[in-house]
């Protein structure tokens, strides 16, 4: 299965950013700390090609901590890129994030900073946004697209923060880019064959991370052979069943990926700078 996902919202969207980027000092370009290359729209590279940008790798409470400190020296250090990982709903870490992206801006002092918040679907951009803001003024879930356009914000530290909508880009390659994408809630799960995602995530797992799937499914007397053996046992011991005890695989895929989606294996992440041709 191929898996694409480019709503015509997305099309219009990248217009509008294009014109807005010009007015704006600062762009904070959010990606998902579990997957920072994968989740880094390369529209963003070219969009900020003029612009002083941060990298905000957020969600680092659910990536591996040690995975994360290679990718800000990656960042920060191989491609001299700035880059900081937050959790967006701490507050003290999005301000000093913010503070930090403004410190590398020059303007004139006296008028109010202008800064775009841009990423792809499902990353926490209008969580920060939120955060920063010290109260709901965007719309969250743990559905990729809520934001639909632009939205201004004032802080009151005399910023304005423009939070944008995610934005994917046409064609995603390689597949396995789109399996951990879809894995982490960033494709609408109607683009999306949950069996087929859960065989690859379980595949991942039992590879790299065997230890944190037998923490979670205590109910493994020992490592399943293949992905196939995992997603049977986690049906029959979860009760996904059909008639005849026949396991319900598309049931217990959803199960395995929506328990990953919300951190229940503990802190993982799905890509390292070794392993991964950026």
């Amino acid at each position: 299965m191929t898996i694409q996902w480019f709503p015509g919202h997305m099309q219009d969207t990248e217009k509008g950013l294009i014109q807005a980027v010009s007015k704006v000092d600062l762009v904070l370009e959010i990606l998902d700390a579990r997957l920072p290359c994968s989740s880094a729209n390369p529209f963003v590279d070219k969009l900020s090609r003029k612009t002083t940008r941060l990298k905000i790798l957020n969600k680092q409470d659910l990536a591996d901590p040690d995975v994360t400190v290679r990718w800000l020296d990656y960042f920060n250090q191989t491609l001299e890129c700035p880059a900081v990982s937050i959790t967006g709903t701490n507050r003290t870490e999005t301000i000093k994030a913010l503070n930090f992206g403004l410190q590398r801006v020059t303007r004139n002092k006296a008028r109010k900073a202008k800064v775009m918040v841009a990423g792809i679907p499902n990353t926490g951009k209008s969580t920060i946004l939120n955060t920063l803001a010290g109260k709901k003024v965007a719309k969250t879930g743990n559905v990729p697209a809520i934001t639909r356009h632009q939205q201004r914000t004032s802080l009151v530290n005399n910023v304005d923060i423009y939070d944008t909508p995610g934005i994917l880009w046409p064609v995603i390659e390689p597949q396995s880019r789109a399996y951990i994408l879809a894995a982490s809630g960033a494709i609408s799960d109607t683009a999306i064959d949950y069996t087929e995602i859960a065989f690859y995530i379980s595949d991942w797992l039992l590879t790299h991370y065997p230890d944190a799937l037998m923490a979670r499914f205590d109910f493994l007397e020992s490592l399943p052979a293949s992905s196939e053996a995992l997603i049977e046992a986690i049906g029959k011991a979860r009760g996904c069943l059909k008639k005849g005890g026949i396991v319900n695989l598309q049931k217990a895929s959803e199960l395995l990926i929506r328990e990953l989606r919300s951190g229940k294996f503990g802190t993982i992440s799905f890509e390292t700078p070794e392993d991964i041709d950026i």
